[in-house]
């Protein structure tokens, strides 16, 4: 079980984003607390300026380091014996390109939400500004931190699944059946091509089931056939997509994303068949991994089964009779993140296991698959390559 409290000073850790409206600031919150490894020193919290700093008031921050936008954010913790050393950003899709080239620009490592920008050429300009500046970044593709989706990884590199035939992958709910981007801030600047960078449901959902396809199975997805609906009058992006993958291993695939299955109420799920067995996991069960080996009867994975990997066990950190949950799994990404931050401010070599967190690389590609989905869609489901380094 995992036990990694850090007892010495704490990463200095700014905002941007993640105020009284967020959606996911209270994860980035938690997550950044669980091991003690950061402490929340400053932020620009909202586009509302007052209340951004009546947010930051709320979370006990210093009133002088509650900031009216993130260029002031920038120039004054620069200019600080204590500033911030990391910033996490979770904005509107549109500014993250812009905010995080500032603050990598300005030597701080960052965190940052995803779609981590609107087109592929953004998306390495940072990872090519990044490696320039010599900081460290991460995407936070925050379910991949769950024990059990390292358990899968590793059994499909040990060969346990033979070699991989076919995967499908999902994450539907139905919280956007209906318009409620008329009363939701975060469901309206998603639901707008000017803020979301051209994509609904598949930039807020469908790359999150993208990066656990290609993290479980090693394999990058090269082509994809997208079909696309909205769903819900008025909406001009989409509310729900069907998505053909062709993995370069030579795999079948198939994504699906909705914000409109009515019923569904987290619905991010993955499923791997191999020559061997198949296995599948649930994110609403996430303490279970189903392996089910060919000619014999399945088996369920759980927490303490003896048969799991050294990677899944690393990141258990609940004891018997309580599931592992979202916030473990997004504590688990940011605790490697500091990890290997630490161990470069040091001078030291990172443990291997702590570099397993989500890449700027990482977000790169739910980029280009974006882009590529787009693209396909808007010629009745052409194929699109939708490699990265097909757009280099």
């Amino acid at each position: 079980m995992s036990n990694r409290f850090y007892k010495e000073h704490p990463l200095r850790y700014g905002m941007v984003g993640g105020g009284a409206t967020s959606q996911i600031g209270d994860s980035h919150r938690v997550a950044l607390r669980r091991d003690s490894y950061y402490q929340l020193v400053a932020g620009t919290f909202d586009i509302d300026v007052e209340r951004g700093r009546q947010f930051g008031e709320s979370l006990g921050l210093d009133s002088e380091r509650i900031y009216s936008d993130f260029q002031k954010m920038v120039h004054a913790e620069l200019n600080r014996d204590d500033g911030i050393q990391v910033a996490g950003i979770m904005t509107p899709n549109s500014t993250h390109y812009t905010i995080a080239k500032t603050f990598i620009e300005a030597g701080f490592h960052v965190i940052l939400e995803k779609p981590i920008t609107t087109t592929t050429g953004e998306a390495l300009d940072l990872m090519q500004l990044a490696e320039e500046k010599n900081v460290l970044c991460a995407s936070s593709y925050g379910y991949s931190g769950y024990p059990m989706i390292r358990q899968a990884r590793a059994m499909v590199a040990g060969g346990e699944l033979g070699e991989i035939r076919v995967v499908q992958t999902e994450f539907a709910h139905g919280n956007c059946a209906t318009a409620v981007e008329k009363h939701s801030e975060g469901a309206a600047w998603r639901n707008d091509p000017k803020t979301s960078g051209g994509t609904f449901v598949l930039g807020d959902l469908g790359t999150h089931a993208l990066h656990l396809a290609t993290l479980i199975t090693g394999q990058q997805v090269h082509q994809v056939s997208a079909d696309c609906q909205s769903f819900v009058e008025g909406r001009v992006l989409e509310d729900n997509a069907h998505v053909l993958l062709r993995f370069e291993g030579g795999a079948a695939g198939y994504l699906w994303a909705s914000g409109v299955a009515v019923g569904h109420r987290h619905g991010l799920a993955i499923r791997v068949f191999g020559s061997k067995a198949g296995i599948e996991w649930h994110q609403e069960r996430p303490n279970q991994l189903l392996y089910s080996p060919l000619g014999e009867t399945p088996l369920v994975l759980e927490l303490d089964s003896p048969e799991l990997h050294p990677a899944a066990k690393r990141l258990l950190r609940v004891g018997a009779g309580h599931p592992e949950g979202y916030f473990e799994a997004f504590s688990n990404i940011y605790s490697d993140f500091a990890e290997v931050l630490l161990a470069k401010f040091s001078g030291n070599i990172p443990d291997p296991a702590s570099m397993d967190f989500p890449t700027l690389e990482d977000g790169a590609q739910g980029v280009r698959f974006l882009e590529a989905c787009v693209e396909s869609a808007e010629n009745k489901g052409c194929w699109v390559n939708s490699k990265l380094s097909d757009s280099e």
